[in-house]
C-alpha cells in the first residue's frame, strides 16, 4: 500500500509538470505575423555562414558549392592581400586556420602577404583529412562562379576592402543584384548603395536589448537608410551555475522579438536571425515570433525544419 502510495503521489506531480508545462507553452508570445503567409518556401532566404557552416572548412570554393547545393545564401568574408588582390577568407591571422603554421606566420594576416604566397597556404587541413588542400579564392573567382547563374548569390561580409574596388569588381561581373553587401557599421551601406544601388544590404547586430534599440532609433532617423535585410545574433539564455534552460528560450525577450520583426517590416526591411545553437528546435519558435529568414552554421538541418515548419503550417490549414 506504501508503494502504491507513492506511485500515484509520483504520478501526480508528474501530471502537474506536465499541465503547467503544457500552460506554460500555451500562453507563450506568438507574434501576429507569421512567414508562411506573406513568403513562398521557395523564396525564404537562408545565409550559410562562412560558406556552409559546420559542414565543411570555411570560405572556398568546396565550401560555397555546399551552401548552393542546400538552397541557401553563402557567406564570404572579403579581404584584401597586401597586392590588392579581394580574397575570401574570416580570421585576422593565419593562427586557426592553418594547421601547422609556424608562430610567425600565425602573427600575420591577409593583409600581410601577396597572394601568390596566400594561394599555395592549406586552409582545409585544420578541419580534418577530408579537406586537406583546400586553397583560400579570388573574389573573381567566385563572382565567376555565380555570373548568368541567377539562382546563385553571395553575402558579402566585409573585413578589410576598399569598397570602390569591391564595387568595380562586382560591377565587371555583372552581380549586383546577386550580391548582399554584409557589415555592422550602418555607415558602410550607405556609401555602398551609392556605389552599387541595385545590390541588397544586411546590417549585422550582436548586443543587448538596450544596445539594440539605440541602434534602432538611431537609425530610424534616417529611415534606415541603404539597409535592406537585418540579422539579430540570438543565443541560448540557460543558468550560468546550472546551464539549465530558463522560461525565455534566448537571451532577447520573445516580446523583444516581436516587436523587433514588427518594426523591421514597417521598414521594408526583412528580419534575420542567426541561431548559435545546435538545438533544431528553436526555428520554429523563431518563425512563430515573426522571423522570417536564418543565417546558419546547419544549412542542412535548417533547410529540413523549415520545410517541416511550412508542411506543418499548410497541414493546419486544411
Amino acid at each position: 500500500m506504501k508503494n502504491t502510495g507513492r506511485l500515484a503521489a509520483t504520478l501526480g506531480a508528474m501530471l502537474m509538470l506536465a499541465a503547467t508545462a503544457a500552460c506554460n507553452q500555451s500562453s507563450a508570445p506568438v507574434s501576429k505575423w507569421n512567414v508562411t503567409d506573406h513568403v513562398p518556401l521557395d523564396q525564404f532566404i537562408v545565409q550559410s555562414h562562412r560558406g556552409a557552416g559546420f559542414l565543411a572548412e570555411e570560405n572556398t570554393i568546396e565550401s560555397f558549392e555546399i551552401g548552393w547545393k542546400h538552397g541557401t545564401i553563402p557567406e564570404a568574408d572579403v579581404r584584401t592581400t597586401k597586392d590588392g588582390v579581394i580574397v575570401s577568407f574570416h580570421d585576422k591571422n593565419f593562427k586557426r586556420v592553418v594547421k601547422d603554421a609556424s608562430p610567425e606566420l600565425a602573427k600575420q594576416g591577409v593583409e600581410d602577404v601577396t597572394y601568390d604566397f596566400l594561394s599555395k597556404l592549406d586552409v582545409g587541413s585544420w578541419k580534418g583529412d577530408a579537406f586537406v588542400g583546400r586553397r583560400t579564392p579570388k573574389m573573381s573567382e567566385l563572382f565567376e562562379m555565380i555570373r548568368n547563374r541567377p539562382e546563385r548569390g553571395f553575402y558579402l561580409d566585409i573585413k578589410t576592402v576598399d569598397l570602390k574596388q569591391l564595387a568595380a569588381l562586382v560591377k565587371e561581373y555583372g552581380v549586383a543584384k546577386q550580391v548582399i553587401f554584409t557589415s555592422s557599421k550602418p555607415e558602410l551601406h550607405a556609401e555602398w548603395k551609392k556605389l552599387v544601388p541595385e545590390s541588397e544590404t544586411l546590417l549585422w547586430m550582436r548586443g543587448d536589448e538596450a544596445r539594440i534599440t539605440k541602434l534602432m532609433d538611431e537609425l530610424e532617423k534616417t529611415n534606415f537608410e541603404g539597409l535592406t535585410q537585418m540579422q539579430l545574433h540570438i543565443f541560448p539564455n540557460k543558468d550560468k551555475k546550472s546551464g539549465d534552460a530558463l522560461a525565455e528560450p534566448f537571451t532577447h525577450s520573445r516580446e523583444f522579438i516581436i516587436k523587433l520583426g514588427e518594426r523591421m517590416r514597417r521598414h521594408g526591411i526583412n528580419f534575420q536571425t542567426l541561431p548559435y545553437t545546435d538545438d533544431p528546435t528553436v526555428y520554429a519558435t523563431l518563425l512563430d515570433l515573426g522571423v522570417q529568414s536564418f543565417a546558419t552554421d546547419y544549412p542542412d538541418v535548417t533547410m529540413r525544419e523549415i520545410k517541416a515548419y511550412y508542411a506543418g503550417k499548410k497541414k493546419a490549414a486544411r
